[in-house]
């Protein structure tokens, strides 16, 4: 039982060190869209 525990334990902490090296070295694209948002000038007074 012990053995079972300490390999899921392995696990995980690999799938977490893969993630955060994956969330790391992602060159993820800026937005290129356009946002536009009217703002009324009541809010400004």
């Amino acid at each position: 039982m012990g053995l079972i525990v300490r390999l899921v334990l392995i696990v995980c902490v690999l799938a977490v060190a893969g993630g955060a090296v994956f969330l790391a070295t992602w060159d993820m694209p800026a937005p290129t869209a356009r946002v536009e948002k009217a703002i009324p000038a009541d809010r400004f007074k």
